[in-house]
């Protein structure tokens, strides 16, 4: 079963299981995003914490 695409959120992330399989969008109607560092200041320091790893 194919997820739903919410294209108010971009994704390129096909291990996720909230991955549109077809296209780069997210299916769920929300994230959280969040950061592993105190005071980010480059991409690498921030995460989906919305990510869940497919089957």
């Amino acid at each position: 079963m194919e997820n739903k695409k919410n294209e108010n959120i971009k994704c390129t992330v096909a291990s996720c299981m909230h991955h549109c399989n077809s296209e780069d969008y997210c299916s769920l109607d929300k994230v959280c995003i969040g950061t592993h560092e105190p005071h980010p200041t480059e991409c690498q320091c921030v995460d989906c914490e919305s990510f869940k790893l497919k089957d």
